[in-house]
């Protein structure tokens, strides 16, 4: 089956695990921290502008958002870590996340996204965690790749393979830029690759 990611178009957005659908075809989902540059990934890899909204201030996708290509849903998480958010939204976030994952669903794919200027956050682990508790196919998106020069760049690779040292050494970690368009095709690779296609 040909997938032309262009064709994407916005689905639904829930704000309360409750409300989430039965999942009746494959997910794939983007979960990373507030302001790691999710929706400009999203609709780097989907070729729009602004199919998944940009915000200009951090902490604001309070929903789960489904896109859908075909047989396929993009799914993007609520982005996690912001301190300026009420404590009572923090638990509305966590509430939405953990219902999310605790049904059954069917999540070829969890896109992870870590800003590769900075070591990973505790959220960031304890996403990771989850995948492998889960027994998730994950891959790992390094964000604003473009922002860091050549010698940096080579460094906080190296770093970050001590930083992701508990995970497995085969685990796809994918350099990303929304602004030079490097590592979009890669993911979109991964994505079909994932579910069967």
């Amino acid at each position: 089956m040909e997938v032309n990611f262009q064709t994407a178009y916005f689905e639904t957005a829930y704000g309360s695990a409750k409300q989430l659908p039965a999942s009746s075809i494959p997910e794939i989902i983007f979960c990373g921290r507030s302001n790691v540059g999710k929706s400009s990934l999203m609709n780097k890899i989907l070729n729009r502008k602004s199919l998944a909204k940009v915000s200009s201030s951090p902490g604001k996708t309070a929903t789960v958002n489904f896109y859908r290509i075909g047989d396929i849903r993009l799914v993007d998480l609520p982005g996690y870590g912001y301190a300026k958010i009420s404590v009572s939204e923090k638990q509305r976030f966590a509430d939405l996340m953990e219902g999310y994952f605790s049904q059954p669903r069917n999540i070829p794919l969890a896109v992870q996204l870590i800003d590769m200027r900075h070591p990973p956050t505790k959220d960031d682990v304890n996403m990771l965690n989850l995948y492998l508790e889960l027994n998730m196919n994950f891959i790992i998106a390094l964000t604003k790749s473009d922002k860091l020069k050549p010698m940096a760049r080579k460094a906080r690779l190296e770093e970050l393979e001590n930083e992701l040292s508990f995970l497995s050494g085969d685990t796809v970690k994918i350099p990303f830029s929304s602004v030079t368009g490097e590592g979009a095709e890669e993911i979109k690779k991964e994505i079909l690759k994932a579910c069967g296609l």
